[in-house]
């Protein structure tokens, strides 16, 4: 009876009605068409199958030869870039000592155009960043027939993926499996004025260790065979699955409009389904992990909510959920279009939001990485960088500001400090600008990319206001989405709102922000360095009258006068305008203004008054500043901040004696 039911249930499911956009009308360009037929040999963990490439020239240009991404070779042995640069150390665990049946590979087994030409004996791998001949994650193929400007080819592919144990978010764990980055996938040309080229050509970087990916918009209809037990979960929405004869089902996924396709498979997970507005959400779950799917789908619901009121609307009807087992580490935290992999550990406290600060972040790819298609190998800052920006935005929202991630047994930490802490915490944040390309970078990539451009995008937002920053961002999302914005073109919108909200205010345009903070590789620290009081003592004698110069009188001072300085300086090569709080002590208080170009500035004051303290940058703008502990001074040393750490060791001890007792 149950396993009649469990059929009729395999049979009946389809989803062909269900719309995988909101709109009836194309979004993208839908340059990279798939259509694949593929199956899963679990105990072999090879993916084979077809796929059906339908490619668009959208250039001026004739085309005489295709590249093809085949990261999966990144995998393949020792010698190949991404092992080189070190990928292996951070992104799954070392390669020493792995059998031959764990290392992962793609290969193709025969290429044909539209005409039935054979054009394997026409492919060759290429390696366009560096000189590893040994490198085989780019693949050469020249045509017998060129594409012709504004015309399209198809190429028939059939391949076989052999998926590596985890490594770098891709691959199995005993019976678990994420595949990405597994299909043979075509690069992105890029025409003349496309991220600022001066004219057409392929975009195929390799597989290196830090960078993601780049990749053009299409629609994918993808048919994935494997045995019946196994749960599935894939980019877009599941229109079929059917059982068949042999023991295994074919589950057909269909996506429009994104830049790539991952899909998943175990025999352990639980789902758990939600929806919001036009969004049908999908958490599939470890079954030790039940108890946090809500938390899962909050997170989710929350940032789609954010997201739509501060920088636009999400535009397909699917999110999907993944939660990886403990065993399976390495490919945890991923993103693909309306799919992606986020951390769950069990038993972690509700005031302890690790779980919905990584889901926030891996959700938010969908904009940057997935409808703002920007380059990753070139500009991962575009990505990672706006995302980590609006998870700080979106965490502190609604679990609260220095709170958001750590509200526990007295601790707090919010998720802007976070990020901004690993920054400012760098041993040499001056060793790489952030623009630097992925791959490039001698250390600190994820630093650079994720935690500073995140931290400048804050300081941006508090020296234009909210309001402008995010008037900034929903012009960038509606003028770029769907298509490739490079850093020049977001840069311009900047500039255009800015000037549009202020004027002139900010010097005509922002470029000199963007010279320091994203092309530069300088620090901010400005440091308050010293205030002095002192006491003038009373006038004495004969002076003139002002009123009457011809006339003298006796003119003194009753009570007592000060002169009166703040001294501040900059220690740091970036210049930023910053603003000094200079409280009295009857309680009058001036807020001064600095352009903050000098490498110092005194500020002078003549009153009845002695300056008692200063504040540099009170609001809090300057969020780059890397030593906030040089910007305020007390001309009498302030214990409140020895009297809270006091307190919470007196607490603790308190407790422990406490739960000692107890125990007699």
């Amino acid at each position: 009876m149950k396993t009649k039911l469990i059929c009729a249930v395999f049979l009946f499911t389809s989803f062909v009605n269900a719309q995988p956009t909101i709109s009836k009308q194309p979004l993208s360009p839908r340059i990279a068409n798939y259509q694949m037929d593929v199956r899963l040999t679990p105990s072999t963990k090879i993916v084979e199958g077809k796929e059906i490439l339908t490619w668009h020239n959208v250039s001026q240009d004739t085309i005489k030869e295709l590249q093809f991404h085949m990261y999966m070779n990144a995998f393949k042995n020792t010698k190949s870039t991404f092992y080189n640069e070190g990928g292996h150390r951070f992104r799954g665990g070392s390669y020493k000592d792995r059998k031959e049946i764990d290392w992962g590979w793609v290969k193709i087994l025969e290429m044909k155009d539209t005409g039935g030409n054979d054009l394997t004996n026409d492919m060759k791998y290429i390696h366009p960043d560096d000189d590893n001949k040994f490198d085989q994650t780019v693949l050469s193929v020249k045509l017998v027939n060129p594409v012709l400007p504004d015309s399209t080819i198809q190429i028939e592919i059939g391949f076989q993926t052999k998926l590596p144990k985890a490594v770098a978010r891709s691959g199995f764990v005993r019976d678990y499996f994420l595949v990405a980055q597994w299909f043979p996938k075509i690069g992105v040309y890029e025409v003349p004025g496309q991220r600022h080229a001066t004219k057409g050509g392929w975009n195929c970087h390799q597989y290196h260790a830090n960078t993601e990916f780049y990749a053009d918009y299409g629609n994918y209809d993808v048919k994935i065979t494997l045995p019946k037990e196994y749960i599935v979960g894939a980019t877009g929405i599941e229109r079929e699955t059917k059982l068949n004869t042999d023991g295994t089902k074919t589950v057909n996924y269909y996506a429009e409009d994104v830049v790539d396709f991952a899909w998943t498979a175990s025999k352990r997970y639980q789902i758990f389904k939600d929806e919001w507005k036009h969004v049908k959400i999908k958490a599939m779950v470890q079954p030790e992990h039940a108890g946090l799917s809500n938390r899962l789908i909050t997170a989710v619901k929350q940032a789609l909510e954010y997201y739509e009121q501060h920088l636009g609307i999400y535009p397909y009807t699917t999110v999907t959920i993944v939660d990886p087992p403990y065993y399976a580490g390495a490919v945890g935290g991923m993103e693909y279009p309306t799919f992606f992999t986020t951390f769950t550990t069990w038993g972690i406290p509700d005031n302890l939001r690790f779980i919905e600060s990584v889901t926030v972040h891996e959700f938010g790819h969908n904009y940057f990485m997935g409808l703002l298609a920007t380059n990753e190998f070139e500009e991962a800052w575009m990505d990672e960088g706006f995302n980590t920006y609006y998870e700080t935005r979106i965490m502190d929202h609604y679990y609260g500001e220095k709170t958001s991630v750590v509200d526990f047994l007295g601790f707090r930490i919010g998720d802007f400090e976070l990020m901004r802490s690993g920054y400012t915490g760098m041993t040499n944040p001056k060793v790489a600008a952030t623009a630097t390309p992925a791959w490039k970078f001698p250390y600190g990539y994820s630093t650079f990319t994720y935690s500073k451009t995140a931290t400048w995008m804050t300081m941006l937002e508090r020296l234009v206001g909210t309001e402008t920053m995010d008037d900034i961002m929903k012009t960038y999302y509606k003028r770029w989405k769907f298509k490739h914005p490079d850093g020049k073109d977001f840069i311009a919108v900047v500039n255009e709102v800015v000037k549009k909200n202020h004027g002139d205010k900010s010097g005509g345009n922002m470029n000199w922000f963007f010279d320091q903070v994203l092309y530069g590789t300088g620090v901010l620290d400005y440091k308050l360095r010293s205030i002095r009081n002192v006491k003038v003592e009373k006038d004495k004698g004969i002076f003139d009258n002002p009123a009457d110069t011809l006339n003298n009188s006796k003119i003194t001072r009753d009570t007592t006068w000060y002169k009166s300085e703040v001294f501040v300086e900059r220690l740091g090569e970036i210049q930023m305008p910053v603003e000094i709080l200079v409280h009295f002590d009857n309680g009058f208080e001036k807020l001064e203004r600095w352009n903050g170009k000098e490498r110092y500035k005194i500020f002078k004051y003549e009153k009845p008054h002695k300056i008692s303290w200063a504040k540099l940058d009170p609001h809090f703008k300057l969020t780059m500043d890397i030593n906030l502990e040089n910007n305020s001074l007390n001309i009498k040393p302030r214990t409140s901040v020895i009297w809270k750490y006091a307190a919470k060791a007196l607490f603790w001890l308190e407790n422990m004696f406490l739960g000692t007792s107890m125990m007699f």
